[in-house]
């Protein structure tokens, strides 16, 4: 964040000691330089817009009472990601209910045509990424969006490798049904 943009004279530990001192003037500039980038990810891993809302809010609050443990010099960028993306995570487990995913190991992982990906708007990904359900659209956000391994993201789920990895091809299955279906639907309306 480029804080001489909105204050010429403050620099980041300075700004960074702003609100660590709870000053409303600092936390607004935060939560209005963040805000979109933090929304841009709760929507990748909820369901609806509400609790992406939820989501972004429950991180700020995280961010404002955490900020002493940022490092100045360091990407705060990186550091409110972090948080937004553990945030989904605990949204996640709080929301999921039944924890009945095939546990079958999957063989073969399919991967979308570059062509049906080159006609999409990035809201039209989004919206066929909220059509999945909770277990699929985390571990394919934390997969293929975030990079994290399937070890990784069975530790933070609290699920088998396995399960992470059949829900990775059912995710990117489903994914494929819809966008191949958008597209049929499409050309017949033409």
């Amino acid at each position: 964040m480029d804080f001489s943009a909105h204050l010429p004279s403050l620099s980041e530990p300075e700004f960074i000691q702003a609100c660590i001192n709870q000053q409303d003037w600092a936390r607004r500039i935060l939560y209005e330089e963040y805000y979109p980038t933090m929304m841009h990810i709760a929507l990748r891993y909820a369901g609806n817009r509400d609790d992406a809302l939820d989501i972004v809010h429950e991180s700020f609050i995280k961010v404002f009472k955490n900020i002493h443990k940022y490092h100045t010099g360091t990407s705060l960028s990186a550091w409110m990601k972090t948080i937004v993306v553990n945030t989904c995570i605990d949204f996640y487990r709080k929301d999921i209910k039944n924890r009945t995913e095939d546990m079958e190991e999957a063989r073969n992982i399919i991967s979308f045509s570059p062509l049906i990906i080159d006609h999409l708007a990035a809201e039209e990904i989004l919206l066929a990424l909220q059509k999945l359900t909770p277990a699929y659209r985390s571990v394919f956000n934390l997969y293929v969006i975030e990079g994290y391994s399937h070890k990784e993201i069975a530790d933070m789920l609290s699920i088998n490798e396995s399960t992470c990895r059949s829900n990775l091809v059912k995710a990117r299955q489903k994914l494929k049904e819809y966008l191949l279906n958008r597209d049929k639907f499409i050309l017949k309306t033409e």
